[in-house]
């Protein structure tokens, strides 16, 4: 089972946990997985239109995932990070 990889700013809704574990074969699949136990987690990390918002990048054992292509398969030992940059000024 893959696992998911939670950065700070997207951890209100998962009450803190920074990682969780996940029964999913797609990239696409274990963010629905999220938030299926914990409501409010997707809108945080996909658009309206099921594509990662502008300031999120995901990645599966360190290689950038194609945005246009979250139906990418993850497997038991899989690790999906979710990076969030932080805009400023």
């Amino acid at each position: 089972m893959p696992k998911v990889l939670i950065p700070p700013p997207y951890r209100g809704p998962t009450n803190g946990e920074a990682e969780l574990v996940v029964e999913s074969a797609t990239v696409q699949g274990s963010l629905e997985a999220v938030e299926r136990k914990f409501p409010g987690f997707l809108p945080q990390v996909l658009d309206v239109h099921g594509r990662p918002h502008r300031f999120v990048k995901l990645f599966v054992n360190g290689e950038p995932v194609d945005p246009r292509r979250l139906d990418q398969a993850v497997g038991a030992g899989d690790a999906l990070e979710i990076v969030a940059a932080i805009a400023g000024g």
